[in-house]
């Protein structure tokens, strides 16, 4: 019989959270870098590219692989034989981790938890409280699996009760496209199959701790109906042809994983949630004998990525933009920005559109007309950081203030030259961009610490009481971003994926 300390728990949570911030599992890693060396679509080629390269900087600098460090989901699996020397119960020692965790001084992290969702919604600072499940298995250890879920991937969550006969694979063929690219492919989808509703989905959230071993499924075959499963859609979903980014490719998941239990006779509850290019999770046990600090990987477990031809970049001065030349770019061209661009995501729209809505002023030093702003929510930053890691968040949450912001000023609206994000635009967005010939570029998700070494200099200009979802004005030199729609409307988020599922479909890749 073991007894378990609460300081060992604590310490062995904040530990392993600070790991997984900036330490990719390493079977992720080789399965994206067996991605990116068939990849065939040179925009996508280089997404991956740049994802493979912030992962190792991150390493290296044991800083955040993305700006949004998650919501914290952990499996806590409880010996029968084991025995607690602690006060607090296992939420509040998970808690305590993730407190501290978020709050280390040389490597502080995101808090994005808010309290009240239904509203008003106020950021809790440390990131809690966490999700926790806890099982009671045979045995004498505490083994415990944190992970950290961005809300990009996390919104792209889907689940349907299917009737027994219904085809799950029909099913994910059909929704996987409708969830865009805001889910930062590559990654992998985890499907929990069976039970009640609430037991799919975690089901399919605990499958996504699993390793990345669908190479060695490939070769040694199925031996039953849910391995069948995985082979199957792990083909057709690639067939598919979204591709890193949604930019359209070969790879869209790395991996799919399963997990299933009885149901009843007139059910088939089918959860799909996805993981993103921050794939994050790691696994510790304890066993009475103190803290489990996982060990370290080797930087030898990266691969080296050259760094892409900037020669044939398009170098674009934002201080000096002009419309006649952000017109002359073309869905799929790649830039390189430098100048002074402004920042605003979710809670700085809303409070904008309040102003506007009430005949306010905007606070001083905000003026977007004529500039470009950046959807994103950077980390705190260390040492002599700039700004810490600094990647796009999902553009198509602000798709219903692109009006707002793209009209012009003697038409009440912002003046918005253009917008910087990720993952695709809706309808509604398209059409206004189209409208104002304004246009949107996309930056990679899951590059964030890439990114945030292009950001020079940076000041909040508005809204600091929202923390990360703050105005920021930052000064850029030679940020990577891709032209996603021009000023015509056309977006490479629909035209890469069509074009490449032809293209798979005609050279058998």
């Amino acid at each position: 019989m073991s007894k378990i300390r609460q300081q060992d728990f604590i310490d062995s949570v904040e530990s392993a959270l600070q790991y997984i911030s900036y330490y990719h599992p390493k079977d992720f890693i080789d399965a994206l870098y067996l991605a990116y060396q068939k990849e065939a679509n040179p925009a996508a080629k280089d997404a991956i590219g740049q994802i493979l390269t912030n992962s190792r900087m991150c390493a290296e600098g044991k800083r955040p692989v993305c700006q949004d460090t998650g919501i914290v989901t952990s499996f806590v699996k409880i010996g029968m034989n084991v025995q607690w020397d602690a006060q607090l119960t296992i939420q509040q020692m998970v808690d305590e981790g993730v407190r501290r965790a978020y709050a280390n001084k040389d490597n502080p992290l995101r808090a994005s938890i808010v309290k009240n969702p239904i509203g008003p919604r106020v950021n809790t600072k440390d990131n809690t409280p966490s999700v926790v499940h806890v099982e009671m298995v045979p045995g004498n250890e505490v083994h415990v699996t944190v992970a950290a879920k961005g809300g990009g991937s996390e919104n792209k969550s889907k689940f349907v009760m299917l009737n027994p006969n219904d085809s799950i694979v029909d099913w994910v063929l059909k929704t996987v496209p409708t969830m865009g690219a805001g889910w930062c492919p590559p990654g992998m989808l985890g499907l929990g199959i069976g039970g009640t509703a609430e037991k799919a989905m975690v089901m399919a959230k605990e499958s996504l701790m699993d390793p990345v071993n669908i190479q060695e499924l490939q070769e040694r075959g199925a031996d039953n109906s849910a391995e069948k499963l995985r082979l199957e859609l792990m083909e057709k979903v690639n067939q598919l042809g979204i591709g890193a980014q949604g930019l359209g490719g070969l790879t869209t998941v790395l991996d799919i994983k399963v997990k299933d239990c009885p149901t009843h006779a007139a059910s088939l509850p089918v959860a799909m949630i996805p993981n993103c290019a921050a794939t994050r999770h790691a696994h510790f046990c304890l066993d009475g004998s103190g803290p489990n600090f996982i060990e370290a990987p080797s930087l030898s477990d990266w691969p080296v990525i050259e760094s892409a031809d900037q020669s044939q970049l398009k170098k674009v001065n934002l201080d000096e933009i002009s419309q006649q030349e952000i017109e002359s770019w073309q869905p799929g061209d790649s830039l390189l920005l430098s100048g002074k661009i402004l920042t605003g995501r979710d809670a700085a729209h809303k409070k904008i559109k309040d102003l506007v809505d009430n005949n306010q002023p905007l606070p001083d030093g905000v003026d977007f007309e004529g500039r470009f702003i950046y959807y994103v929510g950077p980390v705190d930053p260390v040492r002599d950081e700039v700004v810490g890691p600094a990647g796009p968040t999902t553009s198509t949450r602000m798709d219903k203030y692109s009006e707002m912001m793209l009209s012009d000023k003697a038409d009440g609206g912002m003046g918005l030259m253009g917008m910087i994000g990720k993952s695709e635009r809706g309808d509604i967005a398209l059409a206004s961009i189209a409208k104002h010939k304004s246009v949107y570029l996309m930056a990679v998700g899951g590059a964030a610490y890439l990114v945030s070494k292009a950001i020079k200099e940076s000041r909040v200009v508005a809204f600091e009481e929202l923390g990360m979802e703050a105005i920021y004005e930052f000064t850029v030199k030679d940020m990577p971003v891709t032209v996603a729609v021009d000023t015509q409307g056309d977006s490479v988020h629909k035209t890469g994926p069509a074009v490449w599922k032809l293209k798979i479909e005609e050279n058998n890749y």
